[in-house]
């Protein structure tokens, strides 16, 4: 009975513990089962919800291989429509790694055909990118006959290089492009953002292993050709100027000869020459037979070479200032023309003896006659009569402190005392333009709002611009003048500058039949006493309503070094030919 009792017991508690462990076993897979499902839907809604943008921008990258295509850079033509810089088409040869099938092949090609060191080649080949360049700005005849290899992995895409088709013409005011069409000087990166247009791309589809697929088209994205930059410059002026100025620097075997030619009513300007130029389709050769001892050295002469004096070299203008003194003076009121002066040949101030050109002196002789002379000591007295502080005021009110604001790259600014600093010494070789700097650009656009009727003008070469295929042109606004200087004083600019080029120092820039004004200088170059001076002159025409105002200076002329006598000539024989051609 006992027996039989704990049997029953036996029976029926045995089966229950299995049970339990059968079921809580299965409940942990359960567990672990559902948890694996959540992560991995957890995980899936991340790739495809989350991150989903993210592989499919390496999917995308993986399937295809994309090629710029760089824009025609817009034409810059003078104010006429001369194309002063255009394009040549050339070629980019590149290679993608993943399609050549045969290496030594390629390298052997191209190295021949591109006239490059195989091993250079070689390089490039092995190199695993998704596109390596070879070579860029190949001509396109070059091009196509790769092109007609039809070598597996070489790819010829037809490219723009800037091209100047007169050379070395007006080369430090148009400047030139890089590698990539950037502009790198001049106008070409004053206005690089309208010229530079939108570059394209060419897109083809490719395997997992960068494989091209066949009988897939590729996608093309056209460039955007840039914008015609319409200038102020007159071709034939710029020539004819940049001839003349070749002609001085050869005839004074001078360093540099510089010029401008410019409309003083509204700041066009018609030329800008600083010789020697530079072969824009060559810029970075520096001239034959310069040596160079590191690339630094090079650097440095190639700056110097592009550098345009007109816009970023300061220099001591000397009597050319005087305009600024006689100006100030006639507008303050301290002087008339008839006012009467006295030079010994020099003038005392404090402890300095400061000597006029004319070492015998120039006696007793009226304000106009002082500055048809360019007699320094009447300059000097004048000077003193407006004081430091007045004088001062002049040069902020004739915006000499200031940029012209000319539309290229580099304009220095005046190199002027410190005001407070100004003694009675300083104010007198102010007076007649020594003892600071500025800019030729900033002088002479300083001295056209003095025979304009007064009003300020920015020097300025952009004139338009224009949409590549012509449909679209907007002209290119500048600020209104300001009136610095008072009509009847501007006047009185006009006649006693007229009186320096008919009956003073100027006159061998007299023209028969032709009012001309004008004013004279030379200038001693830092440190005295060297014997190296900086000549010029500064012309306009018509006399009583100028519309040509010219500036040239010749740096370090030998022999004869006066303005009046090397470079009054020079400016004589532009306005003879460029009046006529202007119908004035």
């Amino acid at each position: 009975m006992v027996t039989q009792v704990l049997k029953k017991e036996a029976g029926n508690m045995l089966p229950r513990p299995v049970r339990t462990m059968h079921r809580r076993g299965i409940l942990r897979i359960a567990l672990v089962l559902v948890t694996a499902l959540i992560l991995l839907c957890v995980r899936l809604g991340d790739l495809m919800l989350a991150k989903s943008e993210h592989y499919k921008e390496l999917a995308y990258d993986l399937h295809t291989r994309e090629r710029q295509l760089k824009a025609m850079r817009g034409e810059i033509q003078d104010r006429n429509g001369k194309v002063l810089a255009a394009n040549r088409t050339v070629c980019t040869i590149s290679v993608i790694h993943s399609q050549i099938k045969d290496a030594d092949e390629v390298v052997s090609a191209l190295s021949e055909t591109l006239k490059m060191q195989p091993k250079d080649v070689q390089k490039k080949v092995e190199k695993i990118t998704a596109r390596e360049i070879i070579k860029t700005n190949v001509e396109k005849k070059v091009g196509d006959a790769i092109r007609e290899m039809d070598l597996a992995g070489v790819k010829v895409d037809e490219d723009y290089k800037r091209y100047y088709p007169f050379g070395s013409l007006a080369s430090k005011v148009l400047g030139f492009t890089g590698a990539d069409n950037q502009g790198i000087i001049g106008l070409e990166v004053s206005y690089d953002e309208v010229l530079k247009g939108i570059g394209g791309s060419i897109l083809t589809y490719t395997d997992a292993a960068g494989i091209e697929l066949k009988n897939t088209a590729e996608q093309r994205v056209e460039p955007i050709a840039g914008n015609t930059l319409r200038l102020t410059m007159d071709w034939n002026i710029q020539s004819f100027v940049t001839q003349v100025c070749l002609e001085l620097m050869e005839e004074k075997q001078a360093n540099e000869v510089s010029c401008i030619v410019m409309n003083p009513q509204n700041g066009e300007i018609y030329a800008m020459a600083n010789v020697p130029e530079f072969d824009l389709n060559r810029p970075f050769e520096l001239p034959e037979g310069t040596t160079c001892e590191s690339e630094e050295m090079r650097q440095d002469l190639l700056n110097k070479m592009w550098r345009n004096a007109n816009v970023s070299d300061t220099y001591e203008p000397g009597s050319t200032f005087k305009t600024v003194t006689a100006a100030a003076a006639l507008e303050a009121g301290v002087v008339t023309f008839n006012d009467t002066f006295s030079c010994p040949g020099f003038y005392i101030v404090e402890d300095r003896r400061i000597r006029c050109h004319k070492v015998s002196g120039h006696g007793s002789e009226t304000f106009l006659q002082g500055i048809q002379n360019s007699c320094n000591p009447v300059f000097i007295q004048v000077g003193l009569r407006l004081g430091a502080d007045r004088f001062y005021s002049y040069f902020e009110q004739f915006e000499l402190l200031e940029k012209t604001g000319i539309d290229l790259p580099g304009e220095a600014r005046t190199i002027m005392h410190d005001p407070k600093k100004i003694g009675e010494v300083e104010l007198a070789t102010i007076s007649f333009g020594q003892s600071f700097q500025l800019t030729t650009l900033r002088l002479l656009t300083t001295i056209s709002s003095f025979v304009n009727g007064g009003h300020t003008v920015v020097p300025h070469f952009g004139m338009a611009i224009s949409s590549f295929d012509g449909t679209s042109t907007q002209k290119i606004a500048y600020p209104q003048g300001t009136q610095v200087l008072d009509e009847a004083v501007s006047a009185q600019m006009r006649e006693c500058l007229e009186s320096v080029v008919a009956e003073g120092g100027g006159n061998k820039a007299y023209i028969e039949g032709y009012r001309i004004g004008g004013k004279t200088a030379t200038s001693e170059k830092l440190p005295r006493g060297t014997g190296k001076y900086i000549s010029s002159f500064v012309g306009f025409a018509p006399a009583d309503e100028p519309q040509v105002i010219i500036i040239m200076t010749v740096d370090e002329p030998q022999g004869i070094y006066y303005g009046g006598t090397i470079v009054a000539p020079k400016v004589k024989k532009i306005f003879e030919n460029i009046l006529p051609y202007l119908n004035l």
